[in-house]
């Protein structure tokens, strides 16, 4: 997505430039992590490898947060990894919750969905808050960590690989100096410099149509709800969007056309009769930030160049309906994160790492197919192609098989793992209706549950490493009293009955809970392995080619 026009009346931070002590002394340290931009996916990747004791720099070129909202929508897996990186019930607090979305046909309403209609999860499912408050949330989370140096106004202008760190030369106020990394994370977004220094390009589709975003500030009675609009009188031949974030800002996305004259949207007086013409004569409102630009739906050939490892935006681009761009980052991140620690650690060899490659390409494919899918039926290529969308939406209104085929943008889900190398295969024995939610490489769903007499969660229960999940009446057996050690990776025994209980039921309905059950769950929060029984010897060669030591 390519930005043509931004202004902000938000008043945005500005953090100070500090030369630093390597700096100062011009002797070249080495770091376990150093991570280029200071974006939402690089302050994430700094506080997964804060809270896992690993030490990083944070490189970037700017002394801010976000120029204008950009991305808004956090799904509810986002919510999750944010509430691990402990910044979650900042985002809570501040950001809009939303679940209904509703689809109109020009003045019609023909499909209505709930992201998240059944009970007993801690997150919403979606979160609307200005990605500027998300920064800022985290770069005081950074600000606080012993474990984060964040470095402001330092530009990497040169990067040399070597068998066992990088070399990276960097810019700043006071000149130049250099500064090595045994892993490099490139999270410095879709104009990544990062991707020339490995002579790596973006592959895939930049669509014709161009999308106006605008960004105002106004007071309404409007429901907390996504709306979408195909064909609408007010913007005939056309689509919109609209939906609410804190402190009465209303993000509004309008399709333009392949011919729209980006110069004339760039004013906000040509911008207002439209917005106008949607909301009332009578309505006030300003601005916030306007934005032309174009669908994008591409990645690099591969994340992983040896120790420099891409994320987010930099690796990959979908189009933003769908709520795809940043969501999918952070699930970069989440993936990463247990993998550079174990390998640091000497626990797994360097090649757990490319695992991150094999699986967040995956979920870059499915992100791009199910966003190009949204691209294709909100822009029709054809006469042909837009009677059958328009027919679609038709019968949507009456008519439930319809409703499925309608797509303003497939919202963010968490991608399933299920063809990972990592995984180890199930013997069959778990067939029941809902048995494919817990497969390996499925996604643990979160529950609420008891502990120690008060309510809690089960994905906080899980924390940030491996754990194997046991549903076992015999609760005093002592093989589940004492952590597994697996070459010094340590599994924890979560018992069902002992240490948590099930009061309300909702493990038992998102789980195949049969006695003696044990699923053993990622540090990522993804299930590894599922057995019938409860046994060493299994568990620990799950365990082992979980982390690629086999």
């Amino acid at each position: 997505m390519s930005s043509q026009d931004v202004f902000t009346p938000h008043d945005n931070p500005v953090y100070d430039y500090v030369q630093s002590k390597e700096q100062k002394s011009r002797h070249a340290q080495t770091h376990d992590v150093v991570i280029v931009g200071a974006g939402p996916m690089g302050l994430a990747m700094a506080l997964d490898c804060a809270n896992r004791g690993i030490h990083c720099v944070i490189l970037d070129d700017n002394n801010t947060v976000s120029v204008g909202s950009r991305a808004l929508c956090f799904s509810k897996r986002s919510l999750e990894i944010m509430n691990r990186l402990g910044v979650a019930d900042r985002i809570l607090d501040k950001g809009v919750k939303w679940q209904v979305g509703k689809n109109y046909f020009k003045e019609e309403l023909c499909y209505e969905f709930n992201l998240l209609p059944e009970e007993g999860h801690q997150m919403p499912a979606m979160v609307n808050i200005q990605q500027y408050y998300v920064e800022e949330f985290m770069v005081d989370a950074c600000n606080e960590s012993e474990f984060v140096d964040l470095r402001w106004k330092h530009r990497v202008e040169h990067v040399e690989q070597h068998e066992d760190h990088v070399t990276l030369t960097v810019t700043t106020p006071d000149g130049e100096f250099k500064t090595n990394a045994k892993w490099l994370i490139a999270c410095d977004g879709a104009s990544s410099s990062m991707r020339g220094h490995v002579n790596a390009q973006f592959d895939g589709r930049v669509f014709d149509d161009q999308f106006l975003i605008a960004d105002i500030i106004m007071k309404n009675e409007f429901p907390k709800e996504r709306w979408f609009w195909f064909d609408p009188p007010f913007h005939p031949g056309q689509s919109v969007l609209l939906h609410k974030a804190p402190h009465d800002m209303w993000r509004i996305d309008f399709q333009l056309g392949s011919d729209a004259d980006t110069e004339y949207w760039k004013n906000p007086e040509n911008v207002r009769p439209l917005l106008k013409s949607m909301l009332g004569e009578d309505i006030e409102f300003t601005f916030e930030w306007l934005s032309v630009y174009r669908f994008a739906c591409r990645r690099m050939e591969k994340f992983c160049h040896n120790r420099i490892i891409f994320a987010g935006d930099s690796a990959h681009q979908v189009s933003p309906f769908g709520a795809r761009g940043a969501n999918t980052g952070l699930q970069d991140i989440d993936n990463l994160g247990w993998k550079l620690q174990l390998v640091l650690q000497g626990k797994a060899p360097e090649s757990l790492v490319n695992s991150y490659d094999d699986e967040r390409i995956f979920a870059a494919d499915i992100n791009i197919m199910n966003s190009t899918r949204s691209t294709d039926f909100l822009t029709p290529k054809s006469k042909t192609s837009k009677i059958m969308r328009d027919a679609v939406l038709s019968l949507a209104g009456d008519y439930e098989f319809a409703r499925p085929l309608v797509n303003s943008g497939r919202l963010s889900v968490h991608t399933n793992y299920e063809q990972s190398i990592l995984n180890t295969d199930d013997d069959g024995s778990f067939v029941g209706d809902n048995s494919h939610l817990t497969a390996p490489g499925a996604l643990c769903p979160d529950a609420e549950i008891k502990r120690d007499g008060k309510p809690a969660w089960l994905l906080e229960q899980l924390g940030q490493d491996f754990v194997a999940l046991i549903f076992a009446n015999d609760t005093d057996s002592d093989k589940y009293h004492s952590p597994l050690n697996v070459d010094g990776i340590v599994v924890k025994p979560l018992v069902i009955n002992r240490d948590i209980k099930d009061e309300k039921g909702y493990l038992k309905q998102r789980f195949d809970d049969q006695e003696g059950s044990v699923y053993l769950i990622r540090p990522d929060q993804h299930i590894a392995g599922r057995w019938r029984e409860y046994n060493k010897e299994v568990l620990s060669k799950a365990v082992k080619r979980a982390t690629a030591n086999v």
